[in-house]
């Protein structure tokens, strides 16, 4: 299947479920339950292309996610798709206010500080509970709290760039 754009990896097939074709699944997302409320799902299993496939039915079981995908009818169509990237197409997102953004806007972001000294990108990150951390790479490795507006001054998606008050060292 040939995207417009690239998908956004919201998740991951763990495991089977049973014997009637459920798959166990790892959600990126927050709530982990939120990865039930997209359809259709792109999946992709090592180098082959993405296909889509319809979310049938979905719930949190213990620590985890179980859902039922369309074709997926035994433990061994289930079995086949362990390890499949889970991703959704950017138009299925639903819409942000001014100041919110999705981790996927942020990669690859040119992070400044407020005198105008590089960084480097922003290449990840990291959930930690209090605040998330941004991993920016450039010379050296930098982790910058996402604290807005305390830390990130600014973000401007379209220049592909962001204002930190943050010093290098």
């Amino acid at each position: 299947m040939r995207l417009d754009s690239d998908p956004i990896v919201v998740g991951r097939i763990t495991g089977v479920f049973g014997v009637k074709g459920w798959v166990k699944v790892f959600s990126h997302t927050q709530p982990k339950e939120n990865i039930l409320t997209y359809s259709p799902w792109l999946l992709k299993q090592n180098q082959n292309e993405w296909q889509e496939v319809d979310l049938v039915a979905g719930h949190r079981q213990g620590k985890g996610i179980v859902a039922s995908l369309e074709g997926c009818t035994d433990r061994d169509q289930a079995a086949a798709l362990k390890g499949a990237d889970i991703a959704i197409r950017n138009e299925q997102l639903a819409s942000l206010a001014k100041d919110e953004f999705y981790w996927a806007d942020l990669i690859g972001l040119t992070v400044l500080n407020q005198e105008n000294l590089l960084l480097g990108k922003v290449e990840s990150l990291i959930e930690t509970g209090a605040n998330d951390v941004l991993v920016v790479r450039g010379e050296q490795e930098v982790l910058i709290p996402f604290a807005m507006p305390q830390i990130i001054k600014q973000i401007d998606l379209d220049a592909g760039q962001m204002i930190v008050d943050w010093q290098p060292e």
